[in-house]
């Protein structure tokens, strides 16, 4: 599973960054984890606003921190998605 933090090293975006790295842990899936901080590779996701996530290339959450569970919840999805 490939999971992008997209956004340069401000607070909410460290925030982003150390929630999806425990919800990697607790779940015990392998993952890779890039954090994206050039301003046009943010943008080629279409990002107004960071911090922002991508999960397998697909842009789940911009511009705020999302909760645990929004977080768990996309990663079982892409699980699912990987496996079907």
């Amino acid at each position: 599973m490939d999971i992008k933090v997209l956004g340069s090293n401000c607070p909410n975006c460290q925030r982003l960054e150390k929630l999806v790295r425990n919800v990697i842990v607790e779940m015990e899936i392998e993952a890779t984890l890039t954090k994206v901080t050039d301003f046009q590779d943010i943008m080629a996701y279409k990002v107004m606003f960071t911090p922002g996530l991508v999960i397998n290339e697909q842009l789940v959450s911009a511009g705020r921190i999302p909760s645990k569970a929004e977080v768990t919840t996309w990663l079982v999805n892409a699980l699912a998605a990987e496996e079907a």
